[in-house]
């Protein structure tokens, strides 16, 4: 378990930070971008359940349920960061990694809600009541940590990669299922814009 009785330590002042082993790289090391990006991610959809729990309750048991699944994923990317912040080949003996099986209850959850949605005529306007604008928010905060790990794929697990792959779809799909009465803003292409 992780133990933490002292945030300040001084220690990056010199840009420096140190990963999972001790040892220290730069700040703009890559691999501190991925885990970086990582944890930017968990802090959007932290905002995103904060504004679920703001919003009234006529799609309640959609609500709760994206509350849910977004505090199993909250949890996993800080496991995926944590993996993140390891040197190729150092990830301690107890510490645990997501498998595949993470990866594919993200599909199980996407196919489930896309049950209950149309299929899309254009491209969706990233907008909507706060909850589904957090959500594109993190969408691209999560492709942005898949590009950063992809940068480094012979030193990143692939199933780290097809996480993020797989969330940034699963925070899509949830903002359509999460769209109110307001419905969704379609993109018009140029040529057909008034």
């Amino acid at each position: 378990m992780v133990r933490i009785t002292k945030v300040h330590t001084g220690g990056g002042d010199g840009g420096e930070t140190s990963l999972v082993d001790g040892s220290r790289v730069g700040k703009e090391h890559p691999r501190v971008a991925i885990y970086g990006t990582i944890d930017e991610a968990n802090s959007a959809i932290g905002i995103v359940r904060s504004e679920i729990k703001h919003r009234p309750r006529g799609d309640g048991h959609r609500l709760t349920e994206a509350d849910q699944m977004l505090g199993i994923i909250q949890q996993e990317l800080f496991d995926v960061g944590a993996e993140c912040a390891c040197p190729p080949g150092g990830v301690p003996e107890q510490m645990s990694i997501i498998g595949e099986d993470a990866g594919n209850r993200l599909v199980e959850e996407m196919d489930y809600m896309l049950q209950d949605l149309d299929p899309l005529s254009s491209f969706v306007l990233p907008t909507g009541n706060p909850v589904v604008a957090h959500l594109h928010m993190a969408r691209t905060i999560v492709r942005r940590a898949e590009r950063e790990a992809c940068a480094l794929r012979e030193e990143v697990r692939t199933e780290v990669i097809s996480y993020l792959n797989r969330l940034s779809d699963h925070c899509f799909v949830l903002s359509r299922w999460l769209t109110g009465e307001e419905g969704e803003a379609l993109w018009t292409p140029l040529g057909k814009r008034v």
